[in-house]
């Protein structure tokens, strides 16, 4: 969801700033768009961290196959702590940018552009954590939203495989189970590595210009913080299409639901029994949050009972 907010409102605004040379929204989007960048990353961080931790529980818990489903609940309340935690560090966006407003050397007009200069009229304690935050940006940016979830990711792989290690595998678990965890943990560090990717060139422009700024024109870091822009905007294109091509249970669902919406959800006996049929399997299959029980599964005459 937050991939798609990316997409849907910074996307549209970086492009028109690039054709018309406008600030679409004024200084408004100077500040949102940042704050809504970095939380994405804040967002993807936190997210692999905590499913790192929930393949590791999966994986060494000794009674793996009838762990109790995990209550919506706490679902919830997981993804409110990484999203008010990862909008709560990303505040400091909001104090950062402004807009600014310069004339072209080569056309003669008025061009607006973000800057990363706080402003003056905040309070002065304000203003010192502010610009405290300028000048640690980089290595936080660099150690929090780039190391933290590689090395995060890693760690936890391979604390799995030492604990579980491979006897202990095949031995408290089916081949049906071990290959869905298998997939998951494909999942897992599918998405890592393109998070990897997509983030290390902004990193690497971050440091070099960080000792080199006085030698870098302003097109330079212009364009270099463009094409890290579109670097985040390809993570946030393909994130989603990884995660349902990799995670089948969470795949299927999602086009059991775009089947039902396109088939206006009718009530015939086919697309009842087909439903019935899928939901079946989804259930019979793993979760990217929690294991679901395999050894009872739900007989097939109750599903087709009527009400």
């Amino acid at each position: 969801f937050w991939d798609f907010l990316i997409l849907f409102f910074c996307l549209p605004v970086v492009i028109f700033n690039e054709i018309t040379k406008k600030r679409l929204l004024g200084d408004v989007s100077c500040r949102i768009v940042p704050f809504m960048e970095v939380s994405s990353l804040g967002v993807t961080t936190f997210s692999l961290c905590a499913l790192g931790i929930d393949r590791f529980h999966a994986a060494t818990s000794p009674q793996a196959s009838t762990r109790p489903i995990e209550q919506c609940q706490s679902i919830i309340a997981k993804l409110a702590v990484i999203w008010v935690g990862s909008m709560t560090l990303s505040v400091p966006e909001i104090l950062l940018w402004q807009l600014a407003r310069d004339t072209s050397p080569v056309s003669g007009g008025v061009t607006e552009f973000c800057t990363m200069k706080p402003s003056s009229n905040l309070p002065e304690s304000i203003y010192s954590l502010v610009l405290t935050y300028q000048n640690a940006r980089m290595w936080w940016y660099f150690g929090c939203y780039f190391c933290l979830p590689v090395l995060f990711t890693i760690s936890c792989q391979l604390v799995t495989r030492r604990v579980r290690g491979p006897d202990k595998k095949s031995e408290s678990r089916g081949a049906k189970q071990g290959q869905g965890e298998g997939h998951l943990n494909c999942t897992i560090i599918a998405l890592t590595a393109i998070y990897g990717l997509c983030t290390t060139p902004e990193n690497v422009c971050n440091i070099v210009v960080a000792y080199m700024s006085p030698d870098v024109s302003k097109q330079t870091l212009d364009l270099l913080n463009l094409i890290n822009q579109f670097f985040l905007f390809f993570k946030c294109s393909v994130t989603p299409v990884l995660l349902l091509c990799l995670c089948r249970p969470l795949g299927q669902a999602f086009m059991d639901c775009c089947c039902c919406c396109c088939e206006g959800c009718g009530p015939d006996g086919s697309s009842s029994e087909s439903s019935a049929d899928s939901k079946l399997k989804t259930e019979m299959s793993s979760s990217i949050f929690f294991d679901k029980p395999r050894e009872t599964p739900p007989p097939l005459l109750a599903l087709g009972t009527p009400c």
